[in-house]
């Protein structure tokens, strides 16, 4: 008899297996492509871009206002428009994946080239805000500079005469910032 019960479970076992491979093969084989090529990328993805950007033969929507800056550089990088008080998340193809509004600090970074030097998931930001996906690219006077999203969706007080480094986005493009922008990605700031 216990040959036997060996036998079933063995052989319930094998189908068990043989059920979970089958599905796992039809959920990979019908996963959006944004997943599969995350998977490809190690976990490392970029954002897509908006909807009828990638799209042959439609018109560019991106020309005007909201256009990459020409003279911010080549390749994959972070542009932060000081007088647009806008960011773009450039492709190395040189597309813009996202763009968006932030609410800039009171102490600007000067026009240049920097990179990602930390990185922070959480912290309490230097007006007493909690703030999530802080990217650190830049020190100006002892006041380090980068780019956040207040937990509370809360904009940093323009008149406020405490000098801050905080470039703050919404939540949901401080999450796109933070997929993109690894240590050591490339911010290119403009006029």
């Amino acid at each position: 008899m216990p040959a036997k019960s060996s036998s079933i479970v063995t052989a319930l076992t094998a189908a068990a297996l043989v059920v979970v491979g089958v599905l796992g093969y039809q959920a990979s084989a019908s996963a959006p492509e944004s997943l599969t090529q995350a998977r490809k990328d190690n976990g490392h993805s970029t954002p897509k871009p908006p909807a009828g950007h990638d799209r042959p033969g439609k018109k560019d929507k991106s020309a005007g206002p909201t256009a990459i800056p020409p003279a911010s550089g080549k390749g994959q990088r972070v542009v932060y428009s000081l007088s647009g008080k806008r960011v773009w998340l450039v492709s190395a193809q040189g597309r813009a994946l996202r763009t968006y509004k932030v609410a800039p600090s009171t102490v600007s970074p000067p026009l240049g080239t920097y990179a990602v030097t930390s990185r922070s998931v959480s912290v309490t930001g230097s007006d007493g805000i909690a703030i999530e996906h802080v990217v650190r690219f830049a020190d100006v006077d002892s006041v380090t500079v980068g780019f956040s999203a207040a937990v509370d969706g809360s904009k940093p007080n323009p008149g406020a005469s405490k000098r801050t480094g905080g470039i703050r986005e919404s939540r949901e493009d401080g999450a796109a910032l933070w997929d993109f922008a690894l240590h050591g990605t490339k911010v290119v700031v403009v006029s």
